[in-house]
């Protein structure tokens, strides 16, 4: 029983990687809270779910599609609106993606309605019996694409000239200014990459969750989690955090119950910040 949890909780903290690398991309290098971040994932999540019925593409082929949609949508909207108070307190431009996100909300809501919905895989995947151990490959899947995911933005921050300019504005933005580097597009392109990556975790999550605007509030806290779990500015403290929170989610469910699943994972949170507010791996500038 154990085995099994364990493993439950380890592919669910697969999935909690790609739900949190975007909103902490995003935290790290703009130092804002994006409250948008939850409806990002819910909208990749309805891309996935109407390709799949309109056209029969799988989930896990559309979150390459999806994303790339997402990007210039994401960019324009860094470009012209959340760029125009980057600089200001914290609560302003908190304040403004919170309303920003009550407005696509609402949206979706209107377009969508608040019914839940779920990509039905047909014929689906079927299950991974490893004796003691038993995986549905749909999950594995999933997981494996998340994290292939976060891979790749890893990858990009630290191999590309790009990457290396979002880490340089994340560490100093005035210096990195000094060197030549636009602050401002480096933010929108930052913006624009962590919804891409958003809208593809929401395709991956489509055929395991149901999809609803309501959902997104529990993604934008899970996120929220992650990175204060794995501490801010690292790439594998995303990965680390959204283990830890899958694992800490399956022993809460087993001891506490499946409608306190987070409980525990919360009162370790709490028992974190005391002794290490950083977070496990958090450091300065991504890794």
């Amino acid at each position: 029983m154990i085995a099994q949890i364990l493993a439950n909780g380890l592919l669910l903290g697969g999935l909690y990687a790609a739900i949190a690398a975007g909103f902490s991309l995003v935290w790290g290098v703009l130092n804002i809270i994006n409250l948008l971040h939850g409806s990002f994932i819910v909208l990749g999540a309805y891309g996935a779910f109407f390709l799949h019925t309109a056209a029969g593409v799988s989930p896990f082929a559309a979150a390459p599609a999806v994303g790339a949609l997402m990007f210039p949508l994401a960019y324009a909207l860094q470009t012209m609106v959340i760029n125009r108070v980057v600089d200001r307190p914290v609560l302003i431009t908190l304040t403004l993606t919170f309303g920003l996100n009550l407005i696509l909300n609402n949206l979706m809501l209107l377009a969508f309605k608040a019914d839940y919905r779920k990509v039905v895989l047909d014929p689906p995947l079927g299950i991974l019996d490893l004796g003691a151990i038993v995986l549905p490959v749909d999950r594995l899947v999933a997981t494996a694409c998340s994290l292939l995911l976060v891979l790749a933005l890893w990858s990009l921050l630290r191999l590309t000239r790009i990457g290396r300019a979002i880490v340089a504005v994340r560490m100093d933005r005035d210096a990195a200014a000094l060197m030549g580097i636009d602050v401002r597009a480096t933010y929108a392109l930052t913006f624009a990459l962590a919804a891409s990556l958003a809208a593809a975790a929401g395709c991956l999550l489509a055929p395991l969750f149901p999809i609803s605007p309501v959902a997104s509030a529990t993604y934008l806290g899970k996120a929220f989690v992650i990175c204060v779990l794995g501490g801010l500015g690292s790439v594998p403290g995303v990965v680390v955090g959204g283990f830890a929170l899958g694992v800490m989610e399956s022993l809460g469910a087993l001891s506490l119950g499946p409608e306190h699943a987070g409980t525990l994972a919360f009162l370790l949170l709490l028992l974190l910040l005391l002794v290490r507010p950083s977070g496990l791996l958090g450091r300065r500038g991504f890794d």
